[in-house]
């Protein structure tokens, strides 16, 4: 899928969610969407938490 098809599609999921629950609906869709994006980049391998926890921590800069 073309990033631009799935821009579209994950504005149209958090315009309806707008619509349907209100502002705060839509925040709260907007961050599971976020936080599920995390976990399916953890899961496959393209996010390393230990070097992210380590520059939140100011152990690496980078």
């Amino acid at each position: 899928m073309s990033p631009t098809i799935a821009g579209a599609l994950i504005g149209a999921l958090l315009a309806l969610a707008a619509l349907l629950f209100g502002f705060w609906g839509f925040l709260l869709v907007a961050l599971f969407m976020g936080i599920g994006a995390l976990v399916g980049r953890v899961a496959s391998g393209k996010l390393d938490v230990r070097g992210l926890a380590n520059a939140f921590s100011g152990r690496r800069t980078s």
